[in-house]
């Protein structure tokens, strides 16, 4: 398949490449007589991330939350069970509206404790719309909505979104 010709293409190294995103289906595959992940970081040295979200949900707010993950808690199980080091999950904010940006920045942080309290480093991705007439607006009140929130984490949370992966080094969320 395609993917397995772009993994294994000399061209796709660590050297370009720090993290490959994987759909579910991919991540149950195998490269090479490996799992995916396995082949990833075993034979490119590059991060293995697991797209989690389901897409986005209508536009509220000015805002497009996550549709809803059903099965959640056994995805992160199985991407465990096959050394995924992290996921990844996007919102889009349109407008400067502080109601769609709050339930952005608060799904995106709800979801990524739970993904660090399974064993694996979430990347949140709350983007704006780059088209959006109110960037920059909305830029500085999803940097306070960020700021509140990552205050909001105790030291337990702090430790669950640090993680080791081997040959990498300490990665900081």
């Amino acid at each position: 398949p395609m993917r397995t010709r772009i993994m294994t293409s000399p061209a796709f190294t660590s050297e370009h490449i720090l993290a490959a995103i994987l759909f579910e289906k991919t991540m149950e595959r195998e490269v090479e007589g490996k799992l995916t992940a396995d082949y990833l970081w075993e034979e490119k040295h590059i991060l293995p991330i697991l797209k989690v979200d389901k897409g986005l949900a209508p536009a509220k707010n000015g805002a497009q939350c996550m549709k809803p993950i059903p099965g959640l808690d056994e995805l992160l199980e199985r991407a465990k069970e096959r050394h995924i080091f992290g996921t990844k999950m996007r919102s889009v904010i349109k407008e400067a509206n502080e109601a769609g940006i709050r339930a952005v920045v608060e799904q995106q942080f709800e979801l990524g404790v739970r993904i660090a309290e399974a064993g694996l480093v979430p990347i949140l991705e709350p983007e704006i719309d780059i088209f959006s007439a109110d960037k920059g607006e909305s830029e500085r009140i999803m940097k306070g909505y960020l700021k509140e929130h990552l205050a909001k984490l105790d030291e337990q949370h702090k430790d669950h979104v640090q993680a080791f992966y081997p040959g990498c080094g300490r990665l900081l969320f």
